[in-house]
């Protein structure tokens, strides 16, 4: 009974850090290891499980999404194809333990440029770099979309950072592009660890489903705050705090 809801409140909680930046992983994934699931199969088992909870948000910001940077949108959702591929493969022929090292680092990393982008965008433009090239999108995004297919943790916000790098600014068009683009790599990801048995259906199955539940009523809820400002703090919050409890964990 514990660990039913354990499984349950984590998936919930999944949901909600989902919808609002991303992160839910650092939440799932500790959760799966605790009741006795391999690592590997955690990381696939958690990634799974998100894949419910993205769509749900996705319907949530419907009419949010749009493309604001140098790549269209269907260019945008063939990178997220590609990488999310890439990215599974690698976790399949790869031992995770030392990416699993650099994860802090990385979510650090998406935090300070997700909060500075605005500043960083200005000063490099200023210096006539001209970083929202379609090149130099497709790089980032290509990048951040392989992470995703390999780990998932924290892509949230990685995603934010990199469409913030792109000149993005409506926060609710960002949130609903990221829950979108997670969706199809997580979906492809996933039939990937499925064909390599690597996820535990028996937990993953009841955790979706409180995903879905968190995903649906934190998006529908954060949609409708008038105040982008305080979305943005927050958003940078949880990925400082998501780092802190990385590093000491």
């Amino acid at each position: 009974m514990v660990e039913t809801i354990i499984i349950v409140a984590a998936g919930f909680l999944c949901g909600s850090l989902n919808a609002i930046a991303g992160g839910g992983t650092f939440v799932t994934l500790p959760a799966l290891i605790w009741t006795g699931v391999p690592p590997v199969v955690a990381n696939a088992t958690a990634t799974t499980m998100a894949v419910p909870g993205y769509f749900a948000s996705v319907w949530a910001y419907r009419y949010d999404i749009r493309a604001e940077g140098a790549l269209r949108l269907g260019t945008i959702i063939a990178l997220s194809a590609v990488g999310g591929i890439s990215g599974a493969l690698l976790l399949i022929v790869t031992s995770p333990d030392a990416f699993l090292k650099l994860v802090p680092w990385l979510l650090l990393t998406a935090t300070l440029l997700f909060a500075g982008a605005p500043r960083l965008l200005s000063l490099l433009e200023q210096h006539d770099i001209n970083v929202r090239s379609p090149i130099f999108a497709a790089s980032i995004l290509l990048l951040v979309m392989t992470y995703g297919g390999y780990f998932n943790g924290g892509l949230g916000i990685l995603m934010l950072a990199a469409l913030s790098l792109q000149g993005y600014r409506n926060l609710h068009g960002m949130n609903g592009l990221k829950n979108l683009l997670s969706s199809i790599l997580a979906l492809l990801a996933v039939a990937a660890f499925a064909a390599s048995g690597l996820i535990a259906w028996e937990v993953a199955l009841p955790m979706a489903v409180s995903n879905v539940c968190g995903a649906y009523v934190t998006a529908h809820f954060v949609r409708r705050l008038e105040c982008t400002s305080l979305l943005r703090y927050g958003i940078i919050g949880i990925g400082l705090t998501m780092t802190v409890l990385f590093f000491v964990g």
